[in-house]
């Protein structure tokens, strides 16, 4: 409902008491049809006036309006991936743990559509499994028929495999004839009868070839080499109709110039610190950077003192969770406020589950919505919707990111044995793709990653401790490690040692940020108080220190777990090893730049770099929690108020406001702060 969509703080609304409804096109009363139990996508055909839905488990049905005389359509199934066990559902974290066994198991089950509708003539179904669509003919049988997918040309009745490299979003035309769907900005269209004409036809050239070869074979000189370039011949493939969609928004730059005035200043280049400096920002690019008094002031120029405060570059999250609103997108996403607010300027989300992050990072880009930049792999790579078959197809699946998606970088999650991981590098390598991985608690599965030259990895190492061998041979690879410490592996989550340590709930700043039921949910009733001595991020931290001193590439991921403060937490955590502070800045910083290949442009306070920049109260380098002093942040030339998200320069404007941070009326029953 429309309200549930306004309450959700999540990608998705509340969906126990979901219904299927109908009201007439001219308005009306709303008529119940029944609870939605595991059925969506409702459609229709011009054969009879029944509700066709895809049901998760029973694939194609319908019913009539009063909601009975449920009929089983079409069952459908398609590959077997290298983790599909029906064991975890949707929970492919859990399934992809070595200590998971059933999760393991050899006999996985083939997967499921997402997706099944049937055509407007009632003659033919498309499906979505995995990440692929396709459509087959629905038999006319006795009893349900179930159709195989995994071989389409091979399938038990007739059916096409439709993409190459995936596709979303896929619906009939009208008249039965063409399928449509998206990938990216672009639109593909499949005439099913262009494709039987084009099929029919591959087919009659390769029955004619063979009776060619058939008769060469009978003779002495049949040239081998030859028969081999007929053998190693790809078949020829129907492609859709693509159709690119460009909507062009120019990227928000502000006009004006700026001047921080005395302030403290931890540049990241080298150990510099200016303990008096000014900063001159003209647009969204820093054009001086120096001790009070080394360069003239504009006369335009807005001048904000700063004198007593100290500065660092903005904070960089290369591990952030900030899932929106999935589908129907919203025009404010409170995740990335809060982020922005607590002075994080820049993240990388290694997995974002779907396609709606691309459209959310060009809101912000296009200065539609607040937020940090929003970067991120896409959806990962995952062991549960691929069997990469060769390096070929690897490229196939890799060229949804570089080319549609535009993403830059991917998640491998688990994707498969050593030699399919090894494709997905070389793919990502020809492509221009940076690769990050996924931990998976498995040590040797780790290391295989690193020598095979994947440049990053997601989450701790599942070992302690580790020696000067594997600090170095880290450091040296420059594989980027986010430990995400506030999830750790080996024991108890580090954000259960600052939610039984700190008092969050009651933080006036995240309040203001959060939404109650997000804030009440993680902070007024929460399990989990372990003595310190149980609790492992500690230790996980000290290769963090380790590698930081050995100048390795290390990020703080705070995992989306406590949007804003959370990135703090896993900042301390990860000094908490003994990393030095300053050290501890740098892996916040340029450190979490270089991770991303951002570094020529952010991570420290040159000049020609963008003005991406927190201002707090207190000094870091004497205690690291000052990181959380923060009055201002400066995000591409912008000076935001850190306690609103004001805009003070170039230009004055105030932030749009969320529902929960108006006044509540004293007399307002409910739980008082």
């Amino acid at each position: 409902s429309a309200q549930a969509y306004d309450d959700a703080t999540g990608p998705n609304s509340r969906l126990a008491a979901a219904e299927l409804a109908w009201i007439s096109a001219d308005g009306g009363t709303i008529t119940i049809i029944d609870k939605t139990d595991g059925r969506n996508t409702p459609h229709f055909t011009r054969i009879n006036d029944r509700i066709y839905l895809n049901h998760n488990s029973k694939g194609l049905i319908s019913l009539r309006w009063d909601g009975t005389d449920e009929k089983e359509h079409l069952k459908l199934t398609g590959i077997k991936t290298y983790g599909s066990s029906d064991v975890y559902g949707g929970d492919h974290e859990h399934a992809a743990l070595p200590s998971a066994e059933e999760g393991w198991r050899e006999n996985n089950t083939a997967s499921r559509p997402s997706k099944v509708k049937i055509s407007p003539d009632g003659t033919h179904a498309l499906a979505k499994i995995n990440n692929d669509i396709y459509s087959v003919v629905i038999p006319k049988l006795g009893k349900t028929p179930s159709i195989s997918l995994a071989k389409a040309d091979k399938a038990a009745f007739p059916a096409d495999k439709l993409t190459i490299m995936g596709g979303e979003f896929p619906a009939w035309s009208g008249n039965s004839k063409t399928i449509h769907w998206s990938l990216g900005a672009s639109h593909f269209m499949y005439d099913l009868n262009d494709a039987k004409r084009f099929n029919d036809s591959v087919a009659a050239a390769a029955k004619l070839d063979k009776a060619i070869e058939d008769a060469k074979k009978e003779s002495d000189s049949t040239d081998t080499k030859d028969s081999k370039e007929k053998k190693d011949k790809k078949t020829a493939v129907f492609k859709a109709k693509e159709l690119k969609v460009e909507v062009a928004y120019k990227r928000h730059i502000p006009n004006g110039t700026t001047v921080l005035l005395g302030g403290r200043i931890i540049t990241m280049n080298g150990k510099e610190v200016i303990e008096n400096g000014d900063i001159l920002i003209e647009n969204n690019r820093i054009q001086h950077v120096g001790p009070s008094g080394s360069f003239s002031i504009p006369s335009n120029a807005k001048v904000i003192d700063v004198s007593g405060k100290t500065l660092t570059p903005g904070f960089v999250d290369t591990h952030a969770h900030m899932w929106p609103a999935w589908g129907v997108h919203k025009n404010q996403v409170w995740n990335y406020s809060a982020n922005l607010a607590y002075g994080v300027t820049t993240t990388r989300d290694p997995q974002t589950a779907t396609t709606d992050v691309l459209t959310y990072a060009d809101m912000v880009e296009a200065g539609m919505m607040h937020g940090p930049r929003v970067y991120s792999t896409g959806p990962g790579v995952g062991f549960w919707s691929y069997k990469i078959e060769s390096l070929d197809h690897a490229k196939e699946v890799l060229k949804q990111y570089s080319e549609y998606y535009n993403t830059k970088s991917i998640k491998m999650y688990i994707v498969g044995n050593r030699q399919q991981r090894q494709w997905v590098i070389m793919a990502s390598k020809e492509l221009g793709l940076m690769p990050t991985t996924e931990g998976a608690l498995d040590f040797k599965h780790n290391m295989a990653n690193l020598m095979d030259g994947y440049p990053g990895h997601e989450h701790s190492f599942p070992i302690y401790p580790i020696y000067e061998d594997v600090v170095k041979t880290v450091a040296e690879s420059k594989m980027a490690v986010t430990p995400t410490l506030l999830v750790s592996y080996g024991g108890p989550w580090a954000e259960n040692y600052f939610y039984s340590r700190e008092n969050p709930y009651h933080d006036k700043k995240l309040q203001y940020f959060t939404p109650y039921e997000e804030l009440a949910r993680k902070s007024r009733r929460r399990p989990g108080w372990f003595m310190d001595e149980e609790h492992v991020f500690k230790k996980h931290a000290e290769f963090m220190k380790d590698l930081a001193e050995a100048d390795g590439i290390g990020g703080v991921g705070s995992h989306g777990q406590l949007q804003g403060l959370g990135y703090h937490w896993e900042l301390w955590a990860v000094a908490s090893g003994g990393m030095d502070n300053h050290d501890a800045l740098k892996v916040a910083t340029i450190k979490g730049c270089e991770a991303l290949g951002l570094d020529e442009d952010l991570g420290s306070l040159e000049v020609g770099k963008i003005a991406d920049i927190v201002v707090m109260d207190d000094n870091p380098l004497d205690d690291l929690r000052h990181t959380n002093t923060i009055t201002l942040v400066v995000k591409n030339g912008v000076v935001y108020d850190a306690d609103t998200l004001d805009e003070i320069a170039p230009v004055a404007k105030k932030a749009k406001s969320f529902p929960w941070q108006t006044v509540k009326p004293e007399n307002l029953p409910g739980v008082k702060d």
